[in-house]
């Protein structure tokens, strides 16, 4: 489990194909703190440790979380967002965040709002997820308060400081993201679905 507050940016040192599967090596200023078989995740990708060196760590994404993420689409020296599994009894600041990503959505405006910016992402239909207004949605693994809701699009509102501390500062019209809807929502709407 995850609340989506984003503890540091990592960097892509080194990526290796493996079969299927895709090493990836990434320095961080937490990882002194980590150990083998931890939990962490990567622009919301739960991802276990497999190795540690100094300051570096690699994780192992499968051919399944490649077709699903947007980690396949990483590159040497890109940034993600880097959160460690919550402990019992820790705040949750943010909200429940399991790591599963449910889709991918696609960034289709940024807007700068004064001082803060408004990024709307849109999300294809075929896995019946869904937005409300002053929802939670995940985004590359931060968790955000949803402030526009419409059929298969949404919009955020991302202060200063969440867009200086995570990836939304290089996030522009175009990319790709991981999304993870509310895991309320999605019993809800697994519910309504097997009642009818």
């Amino acid at each position: 489990m995850f609340t989506g507050i984003i503890e540091d940016l990592g960097t892509i040192e080194k990526l290796q194909k493996e079969g299927g599967n895709l090493n990836l090596t990434i320095s961080s200023s937490i990882t002194t703190e980590l150990k083998i078989d931890q939990s962490i995740a990567h622009n919301g990708v739960c991802l276990t440790i497999v190795d540690i060196d100094n300051e570096k760590y690699t994780v192992t994404a499968i051919q399944e979380t490649l077709d699903k993420t947007n980690l396949g689409m990483l590159d040497k020296g890109d940034k993600v967002n880097l959160e460690r599994a919550m402990r019992l009894g820790d705040r949750l600041d943010g909200h429940i965040v399991q790591g599963h990503v449910d889709q991918t959505g696609t960034c289709i405006s940024v807007t700068e709002e004064n001082g803060s910016w408004l990024y709307t992402f849109e999300y294809g239909s075929d896995k019946d997820n869904i937005t409300i207004e002053k929802g939670s949605v995940t985004v590359n693994g931060v968790s955000l308060t949803v402030v526009n809701s419409k059929l298969n699009e949404f919009s955020v509102a991302i202060i200063p400081y969440t867009y200086e501390h995570t990836t939304f500062h290089s996030i522009k019209e175009g990319d790709k993201v991981n999304l993870e809807f509310d895991v309320i929502g999605k019993y809800i709407s697994r519910l309504n679905e097997l009642r009818n």
